[in-house]
């Protein structure tokens, strides 16, 4: 029996967002739509939702700190990671919770307060560990199984951006972080 939930905002899923100082993010699956693409030379090729990216920016000017694991090198990554102001970055890693220890190793955190986004099994450790864990509709079944939500969106259009809106939603921080998009310019 699973306890995932898609869109419902239970008392206790929104007191586990209002918690979350830092929300890590695997890319395959979740920031991408998890196909690989190759082109006749060998080069990869990744797309990547703007949605995502914007959520992700606003996330981060709410006091969320946001983080990317993946079990894939790539320099795409590295680049969306860098253009959306991410410094914390573990790539190559399949034991992601190994990874976390890493990046986590000389700053205190509590583990209540960390969401992490996910869809195969290699996020499983990680996710059973945090208090945030989320899935992607798209997810294998037992990473769904194990989620606290799954979100409506899936990898790679926009699921990413989904959960930022929840975590500031939760947090009181939305209205603010939209009100720039809604001021009038004076034109």
């Amino acid at each position: 029996m699973s306890h995932a939930t898609t869109v419902s905002s239970t008392p206790d899923i929104q007191e586990k967002l209002r918690r979350v100082r830092h929300l890590i993010l695997d890319v395959d699956g979740v920031l991408t739509d998890g196909r690989l693409y190759f082109d006749n030379h060998g080069n990869e090729l990744k797309t990547f939702h703007t949605l995502d990216g914007h959520g992700i920016k606003m996330l981060q000017q709410s006091g969320v700190a946001v983080a990317i694991i993946t079990g894939r090198r790539s320099a795409l990554v590295e680049k969306r990671a860098h253009d959306l102001g991410i410094t914390r970055l573990i790539q190559g890693r399949e034991d992601k919770y190994s990874a976390f220890l890493e990046l986590f190793a000389n700053e205190p955190y509590d583990m209540e307060n960390i969401a992490y986004m996910g869809d195969d099994y290699p996020d499983l450790l990680l996710m059973t560990r945090v208090g945030c864990p989320i899935a992607v509709p798209n997810a294998a079944p037992p990473v769904a199984e194990r989620a606290l939500f799954t979100t409506e969106r899936s990898g790679g259009l926009g699921a990413v951006r989904e959960v930022c809106d929840r975590i500031m939603l939760a947090q009181g921080t939305f209205e603010a972080a939209l009100s720039p998009y809604l001021a009038e310019t004076g034109n």
